[in-house]
């Protein structure tokens, strides 16, 4: 075992603020299709991961792919960027190495 840790990053809204995964303890969508994740801290802070638009709406089970996307990406090597793509009218996560 190398004892190598793989660093998961999550690029925020517009890419302008990219969150550690592992800092991420709660995700939440709400029903205007914003995508929120609390960070660990005593402050409890938040972070708009995505927000809500009328004419693109989210996946209901965006959040629970993130989750996913995350959690495959910590069996690779390197760190890694995981960001949100619409692409042809659908919403998916995207990952690339940093």
């Amino acid at each position: 075992m190398s004892g190598t840790v793989t660093e998961v990053w999550v690029a925020a809204s517009g890419g302008h603020d990219i969150v550690r995964a592992d800092a991420i303890v709660m995700v939440r969508l709400d029903e205007t299709g914003r995508l929120t994740a609390q960070l660990r801290d005593d402050a409890k802070v938040s972070v708009s991961l995505l927000e809500g638009s009328s004419d693109s709406h989210l996946p209901i089970d965006f959040h629970r792919q993130l989750i996913r996307a995350i959690a495959e990406l910590a069996d690779s090597s390197g760190a890694q960027l995981v960001r949100a793509q619409h692409q042809g009218g659908v919403w998916h996560w995207i990952s690339e190495p940093l």
